[in-house]
C-alpha cells in the first residue's frame, strides 16, 4: 500500500489510521469552541493547487482522505491491484508537474512555498514508491490493515450517516462488489507476483506478530460493528472471519517459512526512511549527537535522584531503584482514566496559562484507554487527530494501551500506569504536546500543503519533546524525574535505531539497554526494538533530532531578541507554520518572527 498522507503516522507510529474517540459518555457533539476560523486567501488558493495532487493520489489513500475529512471515500478502499506502485507514480507525477506549471507563474510568495512542500513531497512519493517495489517483496497484514480501515469510520465523533458507509467499505475489502476482488486475495497476488531472488523479505517478527493477532482484529472489527448497529453486515463479517483465516494459512505456509531473521535494511532503504521523518543529518553522526544526549540526561537522573528518594523514603539512591520503587505504585485500571482526566489534565493547562507558555484552546483535551485491538495495532501511547477538513468540532483524541500483546506472557506494561509518568507522557500527547499542535492546524486555519504534505516527524515529534520539557520547571518533583527518564528514552531511541538498522549492535543488546539503563517494561522494550526494526525504521530517532533543532533555534532566537524575547509570542509562531521541516520552520523564524519582534510588533501570527 502506498503510503502518502501519512499525517498520523509520527502519531500512532505506522498503525492504520483509526479515527478519535470521544471519552466514555461524552456526547459527539460536545466539541469545540470556537468553531475553526475562515482561512486566509491565501490558504484558500495553496488548497485548492493542494486538492490537484489529492485527487490524482485518491484512489490509493481513499481511507486516509476519509480518516481526515475529505468527503466522498467513506466507502472507498485502496487500490491494490496490478502494477499499483507504477500507476500510482504515474499519477502523482501527472499532478507533480501541473503543480510545476503553476509554481512558475504564481505571485503569492507564501503559495509559492506551499506549491514548493507539494512538488517535492510528490518527488519524495515517487522515488519512496520505486525504491520499494525495486528492493522489497511486497506482503501486508490484511487483518490489521482491515481494522484501521473501518474504525477510522466507526467513531463516536464520525456522524451516524458516514458509520453507515463503513459496511460498503467492508463489503468492499471481502470482495462483495462487483469488480472489486478480496484484499486477502490482492494481497496474495501482489506477494506471489514478485518471486524473483533477491528481492527484500518481511520479517519473521512481523509476520508472526501478524499471525498472533489475527483474531484480536477479527474481535475488534465485531465489536465495532456490534457498538455502533450497522445493520445488514453479518454476510460481510462471515466472509472476512473466513478470508483472515485462510490468509492466516496461506502466512504460514508461504511466507513464515522465507521471513528474514536479520534486520539491517539495504542502505538505500534507511537512507529513505531518514528522509521520509525528516531527518537531515548522517546518521552516525545522530548516534554521536544521542549518545551525548543519553549521558547527560542519565547523569541528570542520578543527580534528582536522592531528593526524591528522601522525599519518597526510599532507601536507594540509584536512580535506577527509585524509578523501580516509584514504579510500584501502580494504578487500577478504572482507577487510570479519572486520573489523567480530573487530575494531571487540569493542572497542566492551569500552569500553561499560568506561566504564559501558549495558547490554549477554550475545552478540555480527549483522553481514553486503547481497546485490545487498538494494542495491538499500535502497542504504545498515541494521538490520533481529528479531521483537518471539514471539522465541525471533532477533537483528537490520546488513547493510552495498557499492554503489547507481542511481548506474550510478560505483556502488560508498568511504564504508564501510575503517577509519577501521567505529567510528562499527557504534556507530550495532550497539551501543550500533539493536541494543542494538531487544535492549532485545525482552529488557525493552516494550508493542507503544510499539514498533509509537509508532514515530517521531526517537527511533530520534536515539538511534542520540547513541550514536554517547557512543563518540567513546574511538575512535582516525581513528575520531573520521570519526564528526564523519557527524555533519556529519546536519546536511547536516536543512537539504537540507527545502530540496529547500520548493524552497528543487535536486538540482545538494545534491549537490555532500554530495561536496565532507561528503566522499561519487557512489553515497552519490546515494543520499542520491534518498532527501530520492523514497524517504522528511522522514525525513533525524529523526536531526538526535532527537539535538538528547536531548542537550537530557541537559542538562536533567544540571543538575536535579548529582553525581547517572549516565549509565548516564540511558541504560537512554531504552531502557526503546521508541519514544516526544520529548515523551512527556521527560516521562517529567522526571516519573519525575529525581524517583527525586532519592529515591536509583537504579532506571533502566520501572515
Amino acid at each position: 500500500m502506498t503510503r502518502t498522507l501519512t499525517l498520523a503516522i509520527a502519531l500512532v507510529l505506522c498503525a492504520p489510521l483509526p479515527a478519535p474517540a470521544q471519552q466514555p459518555g461524552a456526547p459527539a457533539t460536545q466539541a469545540a469552541k470556537p468553531a475553526p476560523k475562515a482561512p486566509p486567501a491565501w490558504v484558500a488558493k495553496s488548497n485548492a493547487y493542494t486538492q490537484q495532487l489529492i485527487l490524482a493520489q485518491a484512489p490509493f489513500n481513499p481511507e486516509q482522505l476519509s480518516f481526515f475529512g475529505i468527503p466522498g471515500y467513506d466507502d472507498q478502499t485502496f487500490d491494490f491491484g496490478p502494477e499499483n506502485g507504477r500507476r500510482f507514480r504515474e499519477a502523482t507525477a501527472k499532478a507533480r508537474d501541473a503543480l510545476k506549471a503553476s509554481a512558475a507563474t504564481e505571485a503569492d510568495p507564501d503559495v509559492r512555498q506551499d506549491l514548493a512542500i507539494l512538488v517535492d513531497a510528490a518527488d519524495d512519493q515517487i522515488a519512496a514508491s520505486a525504491l520499494n517495489e525495486r528492493l522489497a517483496r511486497p506482503w501486508l497484514d490484511v487483518g490489521q490493515t482491515v481494522f484501521g480501515g473501518l474504525q477510522g469510520l466507526l467513531s463516536d465523533q464520525t456522524a451516524p450517516e458516514r458509520r453507515a458507509k463503513a459496511l460498503d467499505r467492508l463489503k468492499r475489502y471481502t470482495g462483495q462488489v462487483d469488480g472489486t476482488p478480496p484484499l486477502a486475495t490482492l494481497a496474495r497476488q501482489r506477494y506471489e507476483e514478485r518471486a524473483e531472488a533477491g528481492l527484500l523479505q518481511p520479517t519473521r517478527i512481523e509476520v508472526e506478530q501478524s499471525l498472533q493477532n489475527i483474531d484480536t482484529y477479527r474481535k475488534g472489527i465485531r465489536d465495532l460493528f456490534a457498538k455502533y448497529k450497522i445493520a445488514g453486515s453479518d454476510a460481510a463479517l462471515a466472509a472476512l472471519d473466513e478470508q483472515l483465516a485462510d490468509y492466516a494459512k496461506w502466512t504460514r505456509a508461504t511466507v513464515l517459512p522465507t521471513a528474514r531473521t536479520t534486520y539491517v535494511l539495504p542502505p538505500e532503504m534507511y537512507a529513505l526512511a531518514l528522509k521520509n521523518v525528516g531527518i537531515d543529518i548522517d546518521p552516525r553522526l545522530l548516534i554521536e549527537r544521542a549518545q551525548v544526549g543519553y549521558m547527560e540526561t542519565r547523569a541528570a537522573m542520578q543527580q534528582l535522584a536522592p531528593r526524591l528518594a528522601a522525599e519518597k523514603k526510599i532507601a536507594s539512591t540509584d536512580y535506577m531503584e527509585v524509578l523501580r520503587a516509584l514504579k510500584k505504585d501502580q494504578f487500577e485500571t478504572h482507577e487510570i482514566e479519572p486520573h489523567y482526566r480530573n487530575v494531571v489534565m487540569p493542572a497542566l493547562d492551569r500552569w500553561i496559562a499560568q506561566h504564559d507558555v501558549v495558547a490554549l484552546p477554550n475545552r478540555p483535551m480527549q483522553m481514553r484507554l486503547g481497546t485490545p485491538a487498538e494494542s495491538a495495532a499500535q502497542p504504545a501511547p498515541h494521538f490520533l487527530p481529528a479531521p483537518l477538513v471539514g471539522n465541525t468540532g471533532q477533537q483528537g483524541t490520546f488513547v493510552l494501551p495498557l499492554g503489547n500483546p507481542a511481548a506474550g506472557k510478560d505483556a502488560q506494561y508498568d511504564d504508564f500506569n501510575f503517577p509519577g509518568v501521567s505529567w510528562t507522557l499527557t504534556a507530550h500527547e495532550g497539551r501543550p504536546g500533539h493536541e494543542l499542535q494538531f487544535t492549532a492546524m485545525v482552529e488557525r486555519g493552516i494550508s493542507l500543503a503544510r499539514t498533509l504534505y509537509a508532514f515530517n516527524s521531526v517537527n511533530v515529534e520534536g515539538w511534542a519533546l520540547y513541550a514536554e520539557a517547557e512543563m518540567v520547571p513546574y511538575l512535582p518533583t516525581e513528575g520531573q524525574f520521570f519526564a528526564l527518564q523519557f527524555r533519556l528514552l529519546r536519546a536511547a531511541r536516536a543512537m539504537l535505531d540507527p545502530m540496529l538498522n547500520l548493524g552497528l549492535t543487535d536486538r540482545d543488546t538494545a534491549k537490555r539497554v532500554l530495561m536496565d539503563e532507561v528503566g522499561l517494561s519487557n512489553a515497552m522494550a519490546t515494543q520499542e526494538i520491534d518498532r527501530y526494526t520492523v514497524r517504522m525504521p528511522a522514525q525513533a530517532g525524529a523526536y531526538f533530532y526535532g527537539y535538538s533543532r528547536i531548542l537550537q533555534l530557541r537559542a538562536e532566537t533567544e540571543l538575536a531578541l535579548g529582553d525581547r524575547f517572549d516565549r509565548r509570542r516564540f511558541n504560537d509562531f512554531l504552531l502557526d507554520q503546521g508541519l514544516l521541516p526544520p529548515d523551512l520552520l527556521a527560516k521562517a523564524v529567522r526571516e519573519s518572527f525575529i525581524p517583527s519582534q525586532r519592529a515591536g510588533s509583537g504579532s506571533s501570527a502566520a501572515r
